[in-house]
Parts: C-alpha cells; sequence; structure tokens
C-alpha cells in the first residue's frame, strides 16, 4: 500500500503546501469508481488480518488498534504525498481508506462470531507442526511472485542481468570496476530440457518447503496437488493482464507440461522424506534453478513484453512484484540453511514450547 501511494518515489520537495491542509481541502470534483474502490478495497486486508493476528495473540483493545494503525498509515501516506508533485493528497482518499479498514475489522468480527478463526487454528494445528512460521509466509507469497512475468514460467530469482548491469554503472570510471566478472562469451538460451528442468524445480521448490513443515504422508499427496493446481492458475493470470486473456494459456508449451508433469511425478516421490532432507533436497532445487536462470540471457521479446507492466496499468505495481520474484527464492534459500543448521533436538523443543 505504501509502494502504490508514494511511487515512483522520486522529485521528492517542499511545495509551500501544509502537510494537513488536504484536511479542510473541498471535496475533489474529479473521481472515478477505480479511483474509490482500490481506496475502500485496498485497506480492508489490513484491518482484517491486524485484527485476526491481534485477537490470536489475545491483545487487549484489538479492534481499536486494527482499525487506528491503518488510519494513522493512510493518513501519514497523505500527508508525505503533499511532498511528491506527481500525486494529490484527498481527504476522500483518507475517509475511504479507513473505512476499508473498518470494513476489515469488521469482518474479522464476523468471522470470530462465526468461529472460523478457531476452525482455522485447528486446521493449521492439524497441517502443519508448530514451528512452521516463515515457511507459511513465504508459501503466501510465492503466488505474488509468480504474477511479475518471468523469463521461464515459475523461474524466480532471474537478476544477474540487471545486478551486472547496475554494477556497471556504479563502478563506471573506479578501479573496482575490472573486479566485476565477465562473460567472455555470449551465453546461450536454455535448451528445451533446461527449461521444462527449470520449470520443474521452480514448482518443487516451494512443494518441499510445505513438506518440509507438514506432519503426514497424506496432507503432503493433498498440498502436491493443491501447489500444482494453484501454480497453473496464478501462471495463467499472469499470461492474461501481461498479453491478454485471450492469451492466458500461452505460455503451455510441451516444455512447460513437460516440467509440471515432471515436478507433480517428484513431488508424490518425494512425499516420503523425512523433514530436514525435504529442506535439502529443497535447497538442492534452487541452487541448480539460480545456477541454470541466471547463466542465460534474457529474450529480447520478452523484455518487451515487462513494458506492459512498467508503463502500462500496473505502473504502480509493477517493482514491488518484481522485488518478489527477485528476492523469493533467496529468502527460501536462507530458510532452509536455516531450517537445515536447525538440530533435530532443538525442533523437537522448539515444537514442544509452541504447542
Amino acid at each position: 500500500m505504501v509502494y502504490a501511494s508514494l511511487y515512483p518515489f522520486t522529485g521528492w520537495r517542499d511545495q509551500g503546501v501544509v502537510p494537513l491542509a488536504f484536511l479542510q481541502a473541498p471535496l475533489p470534483q474529479y473521481w472515478t469508481g477505480f479511483d474509490v474502490g482500490s481506496n475502500l478495497v485496498g485497506y480492508a486486508p489490513l484491518g482484517l488480518l491486524l485484527a485476526l493476528a491481534m485477537r490470536r495473540s489475545g491483545a487487549r483493545w484489538s479492534w481499536t488498534v486494527a482499525l487506528g494503525l491503518p488510519t494513522l498509515l493512510s493518513l501519514t501516506v497523505e500527508m508525505l504525498q503533499s511532498y511528491l508533485p506527481t500525486r494529490v493528497p484527498s481527504n476522500v482518499d483518507l475517509a475511504l481508506n479507513a473505512a476499508g479498514a473498518a470494513l476489515g475489522v469488521a469482518l474479522a468480527l464476523l468471522i470470530e462470531r462465526l468461529g472460523a478463526l478457531r476452525r482455522w487454528s485447528q486446521i493449521r494445528a492439524n497441517w502443519f507442526e508448530p514451528s512452521a512460521h516463515g515457511s507459511l509466509v513465504l508459501l503466501a507469497l510465492w503466488p505474488f511472485a509468480l504474477l511479475y512475468p518471468q523469463p521461464v514460467p515459475f523461474g524466480l530469482g532471474h537478476v544477474w542481468d540487471r545486478l551486472e548491469s547496475s554494477l556497471t554503472s556504479l563502478l563506471t570510471d573506479t578501479p573496482f570496476l575490472d573486479w566485476l566478472p565477465v562473460r567472455l562469451v555470449e551465453p546461450a538460451p536454455l535448451s528445451l530440457l533446461s527449461e521444462a528442468l527449470c520449470i520443474a524445480l521452480g514448482v518443487l521448490s516451494p512443494l518441499l518447503m510445505g513438506y518440509g513443515d507438514m506432519r503426514s504422508r497424506a496432507r503432503r499427496l493433498v498440498f502436491c496437488v493443491f501447489v500444482l493446481v494453484g501454480a497453473v492458475c496464478v501462471a495463467g493470470l499472469s499470461s492474461a493482464l501481461t498479453y491478454g486473456p485471450d492469451h492466458a494459456w500461452a505460455w503451455v508449451t510441451p516444455q512447460a507440461e513437460l516440467g509440471l508433469v515432471s515436478a507433480f511425478a517428484l513431488g508424490l516421490l518425494l512425499a516420503a522424506l523425512p523433514r530436514r532432507m525435504c529442506h535439502v533436497v529443497m535447497l538442492l532445487c534452487l541452487v541448480l534453478s539460480l545456477s541454470l536462470l541466471n547463466d542465460a540471457p534474457v529474450s529480447p521479446y520478452f523484455a518487451q513484453s515487462l513494458e506492459v507492466w512498467e508503463q502500462g496499468r500496473f505502473i504502480r505495481f509493477h517493482g514491488l512484484s518484481q522485488w518478489l520474484g527477485w528476492l523469493w527464492p533467496f529468502a527460501a534459500f536462507v530458510f532452509g540453511l536455516l531450517a537445515v543448521a536447525r538440530s533435530p533436538t532443538a525442533a523437537a523443543r522448539a515444537s514442544k514450547i509452541d504447542s
């Protein structure tokens, strides 16, 4: 929400306007249904999640805090917009944001009254280990990371080209420029088999992450089907947003089919692995996938398709989703290292404490 409200984060200057002056400004004469809907719905998840999280932790004044923090955040963002020439602070936006947070809090209250929060806690306890925290966060972020177009379907973490160009620009006219590794030979594009392997590894990584914190083999098999179906749906949504609804399944190529079938077959075979070994195999998948992806050049046709996100309707969100696509594999890698380094006795002790 902060990213979307303050994008593009450039041109900051004092425009001689009191930051709180927008509170007494007249109502705007021009508005669109999209602006009203986005400001109202945008803050609802924050109010919902804050209320549910504080309620589960037994915090006092949970409803007041869950409504007050989003409103305070909206007020702060609107004040900061007075320093951006391309943004206009609005008292209507503030009111809609507060109403959206109130809507989320009301939904949280309804969820609690219906007993859904208690049932979710029971489902989580039945499916996942008590120590499953980081994996659930990363698994929840994985679909959002897939929304940004990737050079290879499910191939997150393709950062070397951007990193190399950024470092080159930063170190130009300095003696450290010679320290950068230089590719003596232009890398060859991924072969069809290598692309299928990257697709399979990209799906296996979150699958094994979930396996590492799940209680039984039967639940792992259900989770495997859920991840595969969810991955296909998110990839189709990303393609539809980028190229149009008529091209939602343009990414389904023979190599994509081979990669998905291979990921499903391996997911079924690896469902019997011990928890710690799941994290070890996940680390191997991440290393191999990142190595293959970052050693291949980006297709010029793929670079053209990114203009839809970077200059079109997703201009306020493309950077955030792009960062998710870049950083998710590395965050998963750190999580896997910590999970593997954790001794079995310490993990068992932590499970007892959490339960």
